[in-house]
């Protein structure tokens, strides 16, 4: 007698899940069924503001894997159908045809819950008027683009300066658009130490985009129409022709929580090495859902990135599938740019670091991408920090032009790895003049960090 899978959520954590577990077991062993409510499956959510910007072309781009590809495989997609009920004593979920409005009920013997996260939208006023738009789905990135070919004026105003914010800054300004970033905290990229996030800020404000710190948005203002037309905070008020939302996300588990399963600090669910939802031997969970552990810190913390997702996908459908995989957890590895400008980071800031106890010390180095006389070499600042007595690596931060962002992979290694800054400065490191200065700029930044552990006694 085969078993059901029920996976609920139809993106990268979900499918993943559901294809590893159909590569492992046939129809006849599982059946799969998968509910999507949106009107897409298996897509790129990070590329929206590269399709937006014009640097990505078409929509279908961003669609790594259809319905029909997926319902091919032998996995029961059903799209538009949303799960409003999850009854984990009862082992079955509760669903909605969004087209139909029809309601049933759907067994399952194992449960992957796979619900993502939902974007940060606060009750202001005028937030759901024409003209105002998040950026989470494909359908908010079609509706986006309508709305900028459709707009008559050139004024746009990005509501947060993280990842989704900066980069829909850049994508913005590519259409031509005036920009202005407001952000709440004194500079953009809340991610990086305040020192790391003046240098993007001067850069932003050097590539057009008036970016505005401490500016808490208290209210959007609508003109007769009904339209978006300014954008308000306590002391000033931004016109705007469109507006763009980029506060950032919470994780999706109100079903979670409703159905009685555990959650963490940050609202995700919490699961065990093998991804199983803990204290639940048929349940599952991962994406942007769950929380996960931070290698450096030794906590649980919540970070949406497809990476993640797809890796978790990967570990659940291992384990459905009656194969055995694990993930460990995360250092905290993040990249993104504006225009021409990379920003990385990965492990803890210095905030992060004094939260739980650490003992550190913290050196910044201005590098190039190349050695300096070779043609195209470009300046870099790496900001480095080590834990005080030990000299264990805690945390990189790289901001700089190309070649900067996919350094601060070297870091993410030696983290996870748990190097120490001395360890590191032996790493046997590619170099070549159109690569590297003959001292990489991470490994320059690792034997200030000594030096600075040494200071310290």
């Amino acid at each position: 007698m085969s078993e059901r899978l029920v996976v609920i959520g139809g993106d990268a954590a979900g499918m993943s899940a559901a294809s590893q577990a159909r590569r492992l077991k046939g129809p006849e062993e599982l059946e799969i069924v998968a509910f999507e409510r949106g009107h897409f499956s298996s897509f790129s959510a990070c590329g929206i503001p590269y399709w937006v910007g014009g640097d990505v072309a078409e929509r279908d781009e961003l669609i790594a894997r259809t319905p029909e590809e997926h319902r091919a495989r032998d996995i029961d997609l059903r799209m538009r159908t949303e799960v409003v009920e999850l009854d984990v004593p009862g082992q079955r979920v509760r669903t909605r045809d969004l087209e139909s409005g029809a309601e049933s009920w759907t067994g399952f013997d194992k449960l992957v819950i796979a619900t993502g996260a939902r974007p940060l939208r606060p009750p202001l006023p005028g937030i759901d008027a024409p003209g105002v738009h998040g950026v989470q789905t494909l359908d908010d990135g079609q509706g986006l683009i309508d709305s900028l070919e459709r707009t008559e004026g050139r004024r746009a105003v990005v509501v947060g300066a993280g990842y989704i914010g900066v980069e829909m800054a850049e994508a913005l300004l590519n259409r031509g658009y005036e920009v202005t970033v407001l952000n709440r905290g004194e500079q953009p990229m809340a991610t990086l130490d305040p020192d790391m996030g003046r240098l993007v800020h001067q850069v932003m404000d050097g590539l057009g985009i008036r970016t505005v710190g401490s500016a808490a948005v208290t209210k959007i203002l609508t003109g007769d129409d009904g339209r978006v037309r300014a954008v308000a905070t306590d002391d000033a008020e931004y016109p705007a022709d469109v507006v763009v939302l980029g506060m950032g996300v919470v994780p999706e588990t109100r079903l979670a929580e409703a159905a009685g399963l555990p959650l963490g600090v940050y609202g995700g669910l919490l699961t065990d090495l093998a991804m199983r939802v803990r204290g639940h031997e048929n349940i599952w969970a991962g994406g942007d859902c769950v929380e996960v552990l931070d290698l450096v810190s030794g906590r649980e913390r919540h970070i949406a990135l497809g990476t993640h997702a797809n890796k978790h996908g990967q570990v659940i459908g291992s384990n459905v599938g009656g194969g055995y995989a694990t993930f460990p957890g995360v250092v905290g590895t993040a990249v993104s740019k504006v225009c021409d400008l990379e920003i990385a980071r990965t492990g803890l800031r210095e905030k992060e670091a004094r939260e739980v106890g650490l003992r550190y010390v913290t050196v910044t180095v201005e590098s190039t991408s190349r050695a300096g006389y070779y043609p195209g070499a470009a300046p870099m600042t790496v900001k480095m920090m080590a834990e005080r007595r030990t000299g264990r690596l805690l945390g990189v931060q790289i901001v700089g032009r190309e070649g900067a962002g996919k350094r601060v992979d070297i870091a993410a290694v030696a983290l996870t790895a748990g190097m120490s800054v001395e360890q590191m400065t032996a790493l046997d490191l590619g170099y070549a003049p159109p690569f590297s200065p003959v001292w990489d700029p991470v490994l320059v930044a690792a034997r200030k960090a000594v030096a600075a552990v040494r200071a310290e006694g």
